[in-house]
């Protein structure tokens, strides 16, 4: 079994899940994404032994690698909305040159039972363009996508290439769409905004004033990193899930006020700061879960409350997982920044 993208934040746990069970999967990851620091608090880090240090458009490196499984999970990609705007050639090499390497090594593979592609919700976009922008949207897999960023359009086109170049070549494969994963191990990167789990708890633990932009209105729906890692594995094997295209959340909508009320109950001196929303900020969604816990049989187990306290005692006891620049950030910066991104959206 091969997963690429393996030292990322999903990736690693979906190796503990595997390993847990018998399995060892192969990982293979440029190390890219985070520091030194973050990975070891991941579980990884260029001494693991499952571990190859490499890059996904190694063609050579991945056609070997490809060879020896009989699953691929392939996770890596370059994943903020904001790195994939600043710098787009790396954008390019990772999410489009770089799938297309591991997808052409599958299909020239018939060792491998089935391909599993990670993209994401932000395919979906703000939904139906003609929906009151006031209105939370339920997104189903049958919808018209309309990705707002690179990163998302990256992902359609990975669905796309997936169906289009293993159909023909007779392997199966599976499409994951995560709304809002969370949960310990994550660690913030700039201009990637729907961690907002994160960084409000990290906020908070710094004493930092947590910022609501259209008085925290907004909502996601946020899957906790273990249950996200059991749909995964789960979508591995299950006989329904080929060929399907499926959503991992809860269905809940949560506001992101509701996400400061949590972390503030661990952090009561925190102070909540309401701020305008910015320019063309959706208010977001919910995913419609019925195809995904009826072809996987699984059912998210953590919800919100519980999950934010376990990331609060995760940042608690694991202060170095704060990162240099969120600690050097204010509220004015914050809301700068968070302006400028919203305003550089279509």
């Amino acid at each position: 079994m091969l997963i690429t993208g393996g030292a990322g934040f999903i990736g690693t746990a979906v190796r503990r899940i595997l390993n847990a069970v018998g399995a060892a999967p192969a990982l293979l990851d440029n190390l890219s994404a985070y520091e030194p620091t973050t990975l070891s608090l991941l579980g990884t880090g260029p001494d693991d032994p499952q571990l190859t240090v490499g890059d996904i458009c190694d063609e050579t490196l991945v056609r070997d690698m490809v060879a020896q499984a009989d699953y691929v999970i392939h996770a890596a990609a370059h994943s903020t909305v904001g790195g994939c705007a600043t710098n787009p050639a790396t954008h390019f090499h990772s999410n489009l040159a770089g799938t297309d390497t591991v997808l052409r090594a599958v299909a020239e593979t018939p060792g491998v039972r089935r391909f599993v592609l990670l993209s994401t919700a932000q395919v979906y976009g703000s939904g139906d363009p003609h929906a009151d922008p006031d209105q939370i949207r339920l997104f189903t897999e049958d919808q018209p996508v309309r990705p707002l960023n690179l990163y998302a359009s990256a992902k359609v086109w990975a669905e796309f290439h997936t169906r289009q170049l293993l159909a023909p070549a007779g392997r199966d494969f599976t499409v994951l769409r995560p709304f809002s994963v969370y949960g310990p191990g994550q660690v913030p990167k700039p201009a990637a905004p729907s961690w907002v789990i994160a960084q409000f708890t990290m906020y908070a633990a710094l004493g930092q004033e947590l910022i609501l932009n259209n008085g925290g209105r907004q909502v996601r729906d946020f899957l906790y990193r273990d249950d996200a890692a059991e749909a995964v594995t789960r979508s591995l094997l299950a006989p329904a899930a080929s060929g399907q295209t499926l959503n991992l959340g809860t269905g809940t909508a949560t506001s992101i006020r509701t996400v400061a009320g949590h972390v503030r109950a661990h952090f009561p001196e925190t102070e909540v700061v309401d701020a305008p929303r910015p320019a063309q900020d959706p208010l977001g969604g919910r995913a419609d879960i019925t195809r995904s816990t009826s072809v996987l049989a699984w059912m998210p187990k953590v919800s919100v409350t519980e999950g934010i306290a376990r990331y609060v005692e995760w940042v608690s006891t694991t202060p170095a997982a704060i990162p240099p620049w969120l600690r050097e950030e204010t509220s004015q910066s914050r809301i700068t920044a968070w302006n400028s991104s919203a305003a550089s959206r279509p």
